[in-house]
């Protein structure tokens, strides 16, 4: 190591100055030994406090190894409480495991004991109240929830539902009872002469549950009431409609269309002749067979869905109305009794779909089957083309309402009845087309082939026989049943134009003045 103590710095500095390292040794050497004896004396100077330093320092250390054996202990309770804690803390979980349980069996227990108890009020409510009241229509639902929970734990075979078995068998058997009685007695009001049925109607509306009740409970009760209200509304519905329509009848024209109004049938004197000794005289009102006039405004909105006629009223006043007004009246009061009754049995009797259509068809199928054969002898002798077409369109827009609705229950009606009617108009187009082609034009009177004005409104007032006698006793031309025009009075609700027949004809003094300056009718041409 001896290039190791060359490199220390003081011996670097001692061989740099040249310094005899002997003599420099026995210097450090003394210096030592004289630091040594000082340090001796301070030892000895500081002996006493030395001597209290280690007093002090045994008397810490018994103090530590006191806390020490404290410490120990405090560790070994640490301990045991931490195991207690554990102890605890297991416990909770499992108290808590078990409270949970105790709460799950508590509600099942809980609606077990409440479904199971028959309360006193609902004994006395069902045996006493009238079933009007309110609270007995509460205390029925409670009554039915606890019919089906008894069947519930009947069908588990729990022993606690035989303790109130014939306590709910004789409830039920009660309100069966005064519900079949407040629902016959409703169904028997509507037999009452002059009685709106629809009232009590509304009123079974409101307790509709107590048919839902007889249904789940008792069906043999529930199948008695629907049976009782078909039966009953059948009736009144037949009797009514039948008695409505044969007073509608008597307040139709007395003069109607036969099967030799037709375009081209000419007139004999032998027929003017009985027309006027044995014919009832003609009404003022009385609508012309090929003239539209003011029948088509019955299919506007207002007329369609207007107030049906009252026959008594008309009777009173002494009015007569065209077969398409009866018509309407009648088959709105159809639409508006079929629309409600359809809406009440599927709300009441809770039907729907076919069942529905099923319960509806036995109510009115009878009256429906009346209307159609009374339709059906109408439809044999129907000679009025017009009265026909309106009819059909006025069963196409009741069908198209009852479309709009949802109202499927009348759609079979609509059809059978479109189906007597098309056909019937297709054949009284096809005389009048026969008639005008057969026609000889020499048997309709004195014709005036000079030119004349071709016009337009004096139609609109007389039928079309007095114009063939006005003819003759006038010397007017008149028309020869092989030309028709387009009424300018367009429907507005079919916006289809109406092609009828119309007067051909003016004063022949007022054909002259006018002669230059319109057209002029020759034959089959036109000239200016």
């Amino acid at each position: 190591h001896i290039q190791a103590n060359l490199e220390d710095d003081l011996v670097k500095e001692a061989l740099r100055t040249g310094v005899d390292l002997r003599h420099y040794s026995k210097q450090v050497e003394t210096e030592l030994q004289r630091i040594e004896q000082a340090s001796i004396k301070d030892y000895i100077k500081e002996s006493q406090n030395i001597a209290l330093l280690h007093n002090q320092i045994t008397a810490c250390d018994s103090i530590l190894e006191r806390m020490e054996g404290m410490l120990s202990g405090f560790q070994s309770d640490l301990s045991s409480i931490s195991s207690e804690i554990q102890t605890l803390q297991q416990q909770s979980v499992s108290m808590n495991v078990r409270l949970k349980n105790r709460q799950a069996v508590r509600s099942h227990l809980s609606q077990l004991v409440d479904e199971l108890v028959v309360p006193a009020a609902m004994i006395s409510t069902v045996l006493d109240s009238p079933v009007t009241d309110q609270e007995f229509l509460e205390q029925l639902h409670e009554l039915n929830n606890k019919i089906n929970f008894t069947k519930e734990l009947s069908f588990r075979e729990t022993l606690a539902c035989n303790d109130i078995q014939d306590i709910v068998d004789r409830l039920k058997i009660k309100a069966v009872s005064k519900i079949r009685e407040f629902i016959l007695q409703k169904i028997y009001s509507f037999r009452k002469p002059m009685t709106n049925y629809q009232i009590p109607q509304n009123t079974l509306l409101k307790y509709r549950f107590f048919y839902q009740f007889l249904l789940a409970n008792e069906r043999t009760v529930a199948k008695e009431i629907r049976d009782e209200y078909v039966d009953t509304m059948s009736k009144i519905y037949y009797s009514y409609f039948k008695s409505y329509s044969g007073r509608l009848l008597k307040v139709q024209y007395e003069e109607v269309a036969d099967k030799d109004d037709l375009m081209g049938v000419e007139d004999t004197a032998k027929k003017d002749i009985l027309n006027y000794f044995f014919s009832k005289p003609s009404l003022k009102s009385r609508n012309t067979i090929f003239t539209l006039g003011q029948r088509g405004a019955l299919l506007s909105p207002a007329e369609l869905e207007g107030p049906i006629l009252i026959p008594h009223t008309a009777q009173r006043g002494d009015s007569r109305y065209p077969y398409e007004s009866l018509f309407r009246s009648q088959h709105y009061a159809l639409l508006d009794n079929g629309c409600r009754e359809f809406l009440f049995i599927s709300d009441f009797f809770m039907v729907t779909g076919n069942s529905g259509l099923d319960l509806f068809n036995s109510i009115m199928g009878k009256t429906l089957s009346m209307l159609l054969k009374s339709m059906s002898s109408y439809v044999a002798d129907c000679f009025d083309s017009i009265a026909v077409f309106l009819c059909i369109h006025i069963l196409l827009r009741y069908r198209a309402i009852t479309t709009k609705r949802g109202l499927p229950a009348l759609d079979r009606y609509w059809e059978a009845v479109l189906e007597l009617l098309w056909p019937r108009f297709e054949l009284i187009l096809e005389m009048n087309i026969h008639s005008i082609r057969n026609t000889d034009p020499q048997k309709l009177g004195l014709l005036d082939t000079r030119p004349h004005y071709v016009g337009t409104h004096a139609h609109a007032q007389t039928d079309r026989q007095t114009d063939r006698q006005t003819d003759r006793q006038t010397d007017r031309p008149h028309y020869v049943g092989t030309h028709t025009h387009t009424d300018p009075h367009t429907d507005p609700q079919t916006h289809t134009h109406t092609h009828r027949p119309h007067y051909v004809g003016t004063d022949r003094q007022t054909d002259r003045q006018t002669d230059r300056h319109r057209p002029h009718y020759v034959g089959a041409q036109t000239v200016r």
